[in-house]
């Protein structure tokens, strides 16, 4: 019973995204215009090419901004559970936070928080 109702929900939903993928290519308009491949701005003219190089601090600040921010997250289920957890709670989100710490501290020593 359960093995029939899972294949009908499974083949039902691929027959609903595939008749909507195809309802949509054949209904959509299609043309091609040399316009639609430029890069475009804000309603702005782009000068010159728009390949161009970035600084890698711009990376680091990203990625270290990504990991602390998910970091910071996984704060938010734990706090909501803080009391049933008790002490071993305690201990592990306090080592977590260690890492973190640590983390962080590894990457001002390397100077990946210098903006230069």
């Amino acid at each position: 019973m359960e093995e029939s109702l899972f294949l009908t929900v499974l083949i039902t939903g691929m027959f609903l995204v595939c008749a909507g993928l195809g309802i949509a290519i054949l209904l959509s308009p299609s043309s091609f215009n040399a316009q639609k491949g430029q890069a475009y701005e804000c309603g702005i003219p782009t000068h010159g090419t728009s390949w161009m190089q970035f600084k890698v601090g711009y990376y680091l600040y990203a990625i270290l901004y990504l990991l602390f921010d998910v970091e910071a997250v996984f704060l938010f289920p734990w706090s909501t559970v803080v009391r049933q957890l008790g002490t071993p709670g305690l201990i592990s989100i306090l080592f977590f936070l260690l890492i973190l710490g640590l983390g962080l501290a590894y990457a001002w020593r390397k100077g990946a928080l210098k903006w230069k």
